[in-house]
């Protein structure tokens, strides 16, 4: 039996304990520090962001983001259906509703006709979400420019979920730094990690700068603790900055390795035509922090024969709009009367092993073993038919 295979896991770069041990040298081992400093730095140095502010997560970055846009009670805010639930549950936190979003087949992301659709009922109602959440999942850019140019027209400001997709660039672009504010989550099982943890980033240093106060409880500058409105306690420790350092040096060369591992399996399952891979959208950079494909077959029986080689795959996120805690939810597919293109993708999609520091053997065995996989299913649908 080979060795487990995971889907991603942390690769460390071996400098990781040196910012680690300035930090409980120098006794800086509580939230903030010059390691968090020097993580901000970096995420401005890397995205050309002017303003960054460093989190313990993702999710807690997209809270920040609708709570610095006052975003509350009876309010609504778009959110891409087709994510993880860490994009659409900050929008419940702040007591808003959210309202899902189809995706479009060519980036997996947001539908710019369904978003017309909506923004053009919510305007008739006199009803304008108060932001729109526009997700680029597994490392690939959505079409931004669609999206921004409906969004512009009824003044309604975009929020960009980049936690997946760090160094990916649409039209030259960073991701995360298109709309009003860009999220990057710093998770376990992201392109780069600080264990966990996440970044907010914008050109409006304003904006930065009250969720940067919320993020520290909203103290006001006073001699005692002052709070003339609710905060949050969201900011990254000095600890986990440090193992960021570190993994912010190897980023370029971990966004290659990622491209590496999609071209290897693109290349190696090309003749499988049971097999389609999801590649990059014209004008834009995918970092690849996951290889993602569609099956002609069922994705849940190819996903427990791999699991079975000792190989971790995944199926695609479960759209939100499908969920049983966003019943009742309002939800705009991008065709009219059609199956929803996201819940085409959850029915027929898989995520394959990505971890930088797989072997070519390692890749060889996950490609061997998915053929294999494939055509034993086919086989099996061709005799009970």
């Amino acid at each position: 039996m080979h060795e487990h295979i995971p889907l991603s896991i942390p690769h460390v770069s071996g400098e990781e304990m040196k910012y680690m041990k300035q930090a409980i040298d120098t006794n800086w081992v509580a939230p903030l520090g010059p390691n968090v400093d020097e993580m901000e730095r970096l995420a401005m140095e890397f995205t050309g962001a002017a303003a960054a502010l460093a989190t313990n997560s993702g999710t807690a970055a997209i809270h920040l983001s609708l709570a610095a846009l006052d975003i509350g009670q009876g309010d609504t805010v778009f959110c891409q259906s087709f994510t993880f639930a860490a994009s659409a549950n900050p929008i419940v936190y702040q007591g808003a509703t959210p309202v899902f979003i189809d995706s479009e087949p060519d980036t997996w992301n947001m539908s710019p006709q369904a978003l017309q659709r909506a923004l053009h009922d919510a305007a008739a109602k006199e009803k304008l979400p108060k932001a729109v959440i526009v997700v680029h999942l597994y490392g690939q850019s959505a079409k931004m420019a669609e999206l921004q140019a409906l969004t512009d027209r009824y003044g309604v400001p975009i929020i960009e979920d980049a936690a997946e997709s760090l160094g990916a660039t649409y039209h030259g672009k960073q991701t995360g730094t298109i709309g009003k504010a860009g999220i990057f989550s710093f998770n376990g099982n992201k392109i780069i990690t600080t264990s966990g943890g996440g970044m907010l980033v914008s050109d409006d240093i304003a904006f930065i700068e009250k969720a940067r106060k919320l993020s520290t409880q909203a103290k006001e500058q006073a001699p005692y603790y002052l709070h003339e409105s609710i905060g949050f306690n969201y900011r990254m420790s000095n600890v986990s900055a440090g193992i960021g350092i570190a993994q912010f040096g190897v980023l370029p060369k971990r966004i290659l390795t990622k491209r590496f591992i999609f071209d290897y399996y693109s290349k190696h399952l090309v003749s499988n035509t049971a097999i389609q891979m999801h590649s990059e959208f014209t004008g834009t950079y995918n970092n690849y922090w996951l290889t993602t494909l569609t099956l002609d077959v069922n994705p849940h029986d190819v996903m427990q024969a791999m699991a079975r080689h000792n190989i971790e795959t995944r199926l695609l996120w479960k759209p939100m709009h499908t969920q049983p805690c966003f019943a009742g939810c309002a939800f705009y597919a991008h065709e009219v009367n059609e199956t929803s293109i996201s819940e085409q993708l959850f029915a027929t999609g898989l995520c394959l092993p990505s971890t930088t520091s797989l072997t070519e053997s390692d890749l060889a065995h996950v490609v061997a073993t998915l053929n294999t996989a494939v055509q034993a299913i086919q086989e099996k649908r061709e005799i009970e038919v």
